[in-house]
């Protein structure tokens, strides 16, 4: 322990338990120190070769630990795009009925590899609204309101439906290209990965930009994508090669998408993004029942 003579002290605070954690911080730096109590609290004293460095590391410890700066809303008016997509892939289901019921609708929809390296292309939206009973719908809606809902009020409705329908194609389509083996999939899970991948970025980007984002809520996204991630896995009707590119996907999109924040509350702009995307969805379907 750092004995002071003379120096004056490095910092002083109020609380005795910020000192300690400013103490802690040197501690980890190899830094000696001592602590005087005061009657209006205490002081952190170092040796005064020691001061600059000192200084730099507890800066460091101000920058990681500040308080959160208020950011914008992720669920809000903007977000209703997730719900709405559940509403209608929960009433898509409700026609098409599961795979051994509708079989029609998922021998022209699901994910076959085969097919879409055939040129079938449309594959890739279909199958994402495609689900193999109801306990499948089920929890992709509900996980799509939850990841969707942060990604539609950060981006915008239209262009985070976007950024999840896109990656879903793009999941589907490069473990289509990748697998020799035969196989067919459904679910709007390789989406909502991409989702949780886009909000990853999005925390990245924040977190690079100076907004003050903990390093819990930085990961956050990845560690809910990974135990996703091994939940769904245990499914017979999982693809999870899909997911994973699906949640690549998402991580690049949100990039470029992120550029366009000056477009997020236009509320215009952002339906007609989202009723375009609707229209993607159908025209691939009437091509699919050609």
């Amino acid at each position: 322990m750092f004995r002071a003579d003379g120096e004056p002290p490095l910092r002083v605070a109020a609380d005795h338990r910020t000192v300690e954690e400013w103490a802690l911080a040197l501690t980890s730096a190899g830094i000696d120190f001592s602590i005087a109590e005061t009657a209006q609290g205490a002081e952190l004293y170092v040796a005064a070769n020691d001061r600059t460095r000192a200084a730099g590391v507890l800066a460091a410890y101000d920058a990681e630990n500040r308080p959160l700066e208020p950011q914008p809303a992720e669920h809000d008016g903007s977000s209703y795009g997730a719900y709405v997509a559940a509403v209608l892939l929960a009433a898509f289901f409700s026609v098409t009925g599961p795979r051994d019921a509708g079989r029609q609708w998922f021998d022209r929809g699901a994910a076959s590899g085969a097919r879409i390296a055939q040129g079938e292309i449309w594959r890739t939206v279909t199958a994402l609204t495609l689900h193999a009973d109801a306990v499948h719908i089920l929890g992709n809606a509900i996980t799509l309101i939850i990841f969707g809902s942060s990604v539609c009020g950060a981006l915008g409705t239209g262009v985070g439906v976007w950024v999840m329908l896109l990656a879903g194609v793009l999941g589907n389509a490069a473990a289509a290209a990748l697998r020799s083996t035969p196989y067919s999939s459904v679910g709007a899970s390789t989406s909502i990965f991409g989702g949780i991948g886009a909000l990853a970025a999005i925390q990245l980007v924040r977190r690079r930009r100076g907004i003050a984002i903990s390093r819990w809520r930085m990961w956050a996204p990845v560690g809910a994508g990974l135990a996703l991630l091994g939940f769904l896995g245990t499914s017979a009707e999982s693809d999870i090669l899909a997911h994973l590119f699906g949640f690549l996907a998402g991580m690049a999109l949100a990039f470029p998408a992120m550029r366009a924040i000056a477009v997020r509350d236009r509320g215009g702009i952002q339906a007609a993004l989202s009723v375009v995307a609707l229209g993607v969805v159908v025209g691939c379907w009437i091509r699919a029942l050609r």
